[in-house]
């Protein structure tokens, strides 16, 4: 059986239509209870009083982030649902299981960054847990340099902040001459350069996050780049149903069996389809990521292998989708459909 079963929705061509039970035979191989399951669990019991909700707010969505009040990613889930209930974890995976076993509707996380990249954690936690995508948010991200009052900016020697953030602020922070230390959060630095009171120390995070936690701005678009976005999934138990065949997106993650040309040939079933490819992504196949090839000058030689993650701009629920899909059902190893999705396009 494969890996990663496909997912397809309601409307698939029959071709198709064979290969969407296996996605719900992976139900009942969903883990019963794990450590992080009782971890979640732990935290809600421990934050009950935040984020319980009484009959009159019952309706109101919430929405699992990594972080503290005044992260990036609290922004993202707001700018999603400016009227949700929005619920802080330690870690992204927390804010993922959350979701997964249905104690929030959905988890918001990034993905991708304009500056830094790929989040690789994150695309291996999309294989570890049965969520499915049902919407992406971009956020414009304005990283700020805070310090406690009346700290002059060359007073600094220690800068605190977020590895995503200190790689979209590596230029800036390596002219001010100073430290730079890596936290779990950009606002979770914020809280502690407030909460210990060394002058020394500044925070790369949010102008919310300053206003929280009481910090003095010292520079605003402290990033590299001006221009600096991150992409957020958001994630829920179940799929969404495509209301209509534009203006959608569609993530998958594919295998191959290894040969020449194979990547070639998987790719070009979307070319062939007219369908275009907004995000290719590679990720070593976890405990099968290597395999040994006979048949070098040098003799046998170690390659790996690949999964390979593809956002492409259609609807699963097109002919084209569904022929581009079944083709490279024929040509690969495994694939899972993460989620169909309506595209971000505003900022």
């Amino acid at each position: 059986m494969s890996l990663f079963p496909m997912l397809l929705l309601p409307g698939t061509s029959p071709k198709l239509h064979a290969v969407k039970s296996k996605l719900f035979s992976c139900r009942k191989q969903f883990r019963k209870s794990s450590s992080a399951t009782v971890m979640v669990l732990k935290h809600f019991q421990m934050n009950s009083d935040k984020i319980s909700v009484d009959s009159s707010t019952a309706s109101v969505l919430r929405v699992a982030y990594q972080g503290v009040p005044g992260a990036h990613s609290e922004a993202a889930a707001l700018k999603a649902y400016p009227h949700s209930n929005t619920v802080p974890f330690d870690k992204f995976e927390d804010a993922i299981k959350a979701a997964e076993i249905g104690l929030v509707d959905e988890a918001v996380i990034p993905i991708e960054n304009t500056i830094g990249g790929s989040i690789h954690c994150n695309y291996d936690l999309l294989l570890r847990h049965r969520v499915h995508i049902v919407g992406e948010t971009h956020l414009i991200v304005n990283h700020c340099l805070l310090a406690l009052p009346d700290v002059p900016i060359h007073q600094l020697n220690s800068v605190f902040s977020h590895p995503q953030a200190l790689v979209q602020c590596e230029m800036s922070v390596t002219k001010l001459g100073v430290t730079a230390i890596p936290v779990d959060n950009t606002a979770l630095a914020a809280q502690i350069v407030a909460s210990h009171g060394v002058r020394e120390n500044g925070a790369i995070a949010s102008a919310r996050a300053a206003e929280i936690y009481g910090l003095h701005i010292l520079a605003t678009n402290f990033q590299d780049h001006s221009h600096n976005v991150t992409r957020f999934l958001r994630l829920a138990r179940k799929p969404i149903v495509a209301t209509n065949k534009t203006g959608y997106k569609t993530s998958i993650v594919f295998s191959l069996r290894g040969g020449p040309g194979e990547l070639h040939k998987a790719l070009s079933v979307f070319a062939s389809s007219g369908i275009n490819l907004s995000k290719i992504e590679s990720r070593p196949e976890g405990k099968h990521a290597a395999r040994v090839v006979n048949g070098s000058k040098n003799g046998n030689t170690m390659c790996f292998n690949y999964l390979f993650f593809i956002d492409f701009e259609a609807s699963v629920e097109e002919p084209r989708a569904q022929y581009a899909l079944a083709h490279l059902q024929e040509l690969a190893r495994s694939v899972r459909i993460l989620g169909c999705y309506p595209m971000d396009t505003a900022l």
